[in-house]
């Protein structure tokens, strides 16, 4: 909810909500009969007691509401506002909370009360009341309106064909993007069934892609999910983010990852080389790293499944993981880190991270670099090269600033289960030196510089 700020002279922007930014006081709010209801609202009289207050306020949700209409101690509208001897207004509860905890002050002034009686402000109400529901009569409108629309362009959309069908379904993604209602119409309608049908060998990229960005914000049910499972929908989906603007191979992905979470879901389904390899070009594209959280969420979920694991290492996942995770940020290096130790699992990803050069020096840099989850990754992932090659993979590690780094490691504040693993790294290390070698490469001085 918005910070509380002082009211200039109880001033109220905006009563009317036409957004030309007029300021009106509550005087002049009584005087010139704003309170008695909305202009073409039908509020006022009977129609208006049936709105309740705290309804309207919980369904609008409003980023900004004016100043006076806000309690100062818990900075939510006020319901129920009450005025105290020093003229400031309060919630009724919030301010019998402070008297209950033996304060007798004005809360926003701290002067000691001289009479403890606290009065109704009925005008204050009144204009807190009327101001809601006109927002709130405007919301239900531009919803009940937003249903209708959907609606009659679902209808439109079961008749139309080439552009007049690429344009219909721009105003569908326009409408269901902006209204909850519009989407539960479409769901309600059988507008997912339709949209469904349109994906397949022969889409194009236009239809397919305004078909995923509409899909995309519905919510799925499992009949729904196993229809997009099948294998020339899911061809549909990845051709579509191949050729598609950074913000339409989002939609990709998110829809991808709807999919893998339905309980129906099998393995096979993104068991693909040209999914794979599509959804790297996301998650690798350095020009717009906006895809690099979703892409590699994505990559996550699917790198779960075991039988997935040797694929997603052939298509040369793990060297350019290791290249971008210098230029992501925290989140998104957590990300990284979970695929390649889930990858290390499988022989095939242990031999391509003891191949690649980089692994090494990015996994001894990233050791209390950034969150301790990192951490745990990157010795996981550590141990798992220097056990495949233990002489010539130690000796890189060493050389790197490891041994310091470990150090680092076991007298932190980290789990025991951390220091264990790091302790036994160490040991693993210092098999290929003298104690005297190795005491001088556990320095601090060379991996600080």
């Amino acid at each position: 909810m918005p910070m509380f700020q002082p009211p200039r002279s109880n001033a109220i922007l905006g009563l009317e909500g036409g957004g030309d930014g007029r300021v009106l006081d509550v005087e002049s709010a009584v005087k010139d009969g704003l309170l008695g209801g909305v202009a073409g609202g039908g509020y006022g009289g009977g129609a208006a007691e049936k709105l309740d207050l705290k309804k309207m306020i919980e369904e609008l949700n409003l980023p900004e509401v004016p100043s006076v209409f806000i309690c100062p101690i818990s900075l939510e509208p006020m319901q129920d506002p009450v005025t105290l001897c020093t003229g400031q207004t309060y919630e009724r509860s919030n301010i019998l909370k402070w008297f209950s905890l033996g304060h007798y002050t004005c809360p926003t002034t701290m002067q000691e009360l001289w009479d403890d009686t606290i009065t109704p402000n009925t005008t204050l109400h009144h204009l807190t009341y009327t101001w809601f529901s006109q927002k709130y009569v405007q919301m239900k409108k531009r919803s009940e309106d937003a249903q209708g629309r959907a609606s009659e362009l679902l209808t439109t959309l079961k008749k139309v064909k080439g552009q007049s069908r690429i344009q219909t379904l721009k105003e569908l993604k326009k409408v269901v993007a902006n209204h909850s209602t519009a989407r539960k119409t479409v769901v309600d309608e059988g507008g997912v069934a339709h949209l469904s049908s349109l994906l397949g060998p022969f889409t194009s990229y236009a239809v397919g892609s305004e078909c995923i960005s509409i899909l995309v914000n519905l919510s799925l049910n499992c009949e729904s999910k196993r229809n997009l499972m099948q294998p020339a929908k899911v061809s549909s989906i990845v051709d579509v983010m191949n050729e598609g603007s950074v913000e339409t191979k989002i939609n990709c992905v998110r829809l991808i990852e709807a999919l893998i979470n339905g309980k129906d879901f099998r393995a096979e389904v993104v068991a693909s080389h040209s999914l794979l390899v599509a959804l790297m070009r996301v998650v690798r594209d350095k020009r717009h790293p906006s895809g690099h959280f979703p892409g590699l969420n994505l990559l996550k979920l699917i790198s779960n499944h075991k039988q997935v694991r040797s694929l997603i290492v052939r298509i040369g996942a793990i060297p350019q993981l290791l290249e971008l995770i210098p230029i992501l940020n925290s989140d998104c290096v957590e990300l990284a880190l979970f695929i390649l130790d889930s990858l290390s699992i499988v022989p095939e990803g242990k031999q391509a991270l003891k191949d690649c050069t980089s692994t090494i020096p990015t996994m001894v840099k990233l050791l209390m670099r950034v969150t301790e989850t990192c951490t745990d990754y990157a010795l996981s992932i550590l141990w798992c090269v220097c056990q495949l090659s233990p002489e010539e993979c130690s000796l890189v590690a060493v050389d790197a600033g490891l041994a310091a780094k470990l150090l680092l490691v076991i007298q932190s504040g980290c789990g025991a289960p951390l220091k264990q693993r790091a302790a036994e790294l160490l040991k693993l290390c210092s098999l290929n030196y003298t104690d005297t070698i190795f005491i001088s490469k556990c320095k601090l001085t060379r991996t600080i510089q």
